[in-house]
């Protein structure tokens, strides 16, 4: 049977694994940021959100430490496109104004055909407030929830982050075997 090196030497490997284990863990995440940045920066620019979207999304779930969800201890608010929502709501709020528009147009010239003898418009603005009512167009509500999104990332992953915790984990259960032997052979 091998001799294992002294557990001294297999608690500097397991340290400087996990050394490596924790800063790529960081890496990891701060490449998430900037993915996440350039989210949204194309939100506000407005060109560009779903390939901004799509790297974030893609890199998100392939990497440790970079989860973005909406639940209760989450670090970070899920990604919320709020430029291209009020842009949304806007144009069609725009688009409801000029078919309101129309709409009131048509009204008081249909109501003028239905009392043309009404100079006073008693009988006209009841008649204009019911066809306007009738025939106005209401377009639904947005629901921001399309504009929101949330990705997972894996409890691991392949990359250096992954295998430096696996290679961590191995040392650590080495250096505690060898401890453990050391000491039962002392006894």
């Amino acid at each position: 049977m091998k001799k294992l090196p002294p557990p001294q030497i297999l608690l500097g490997a397991t340290l400087v694994s996990l050394s490596i284990c924790a800063f790529s863990l960081r890496a990891n995440n701060q490449h998430m940021l900037e993915l996440r940045q350039a989210v949204y920066t194309a939100d506000e620019r407005g060109s560009g959100v779903q390939e901004a979207l799509v790297n974030l999304q893609s890199y998100v779930t392939a990497h440790m430490n970079t989860k973005l969800d909406a639940g209760s201890n989450a670090v970070y608010p899920p990604i919320q496109l709020k430029y291209t929502y009020d842009r949304l709501v806007r144009a069609r709020s725009e688009q409801l104004a000029t078919t309101n528009s129309q709409t009131y147009t048509a009204a008081q010239t249909y109501c003028e055909q239905q009392n043309p003898n009404d100079v006073s418009g008693r009988n006209r603005v009841p008649c204009i407030e019911e066809y306007v009512q009738s025939h106005g167009v209401q377009l639904a509500p947005i629901p921001d929830a399309l504009y929101k999104f949330s990705f997972a990332s894996p409890a691991w992953s392949p990359d250096l982050a992954g295998w430096s915790m696996v290679t961590t984990i191995v040392l650590a259960a080495i250096t505690v075997a060898s401890a453990v032997k050391r000491f039962i052979l002392k006894r």
